[in-house]
């Protein structure tokens, strides 16, 4: 999967990597993709309701021990 920015919220806990990809997609271009990495468990649940709320599409999420990747696609809403 390809992405245009990455966001490093490794470390951040809960509403921070949620905080900061609301920011990050606010100064990207409708369509774009925005690659998240985090490490806190509460990100499974906040960032698909944030995509929701807010009208991006979460594109895919994964794992790889500790780390969670979600690749958001921003809305244009």
């Amino acid at each position: 999967m390809t992405w245009d920015e990455e966001l490093d919220a490794i470390g951040l806990l809960c509403p921070l990597p949620v905080l900061k990809a609301r920011k990050r997609l606010m100064a990207m271009p409708e369509g774009a993709v925005l690659l998240m990495r985090a490490d806190d468990p509460a990100a499974i649940v906040d960032v698909p309701h944030f995509c929701a709320e807010a009208g991006h599409r979460l594109i895919s999420q994964d794992s790889e021990g500790a780390e969670l990747r979600f690749f958001i696609r921003k809305s244009g809403g």
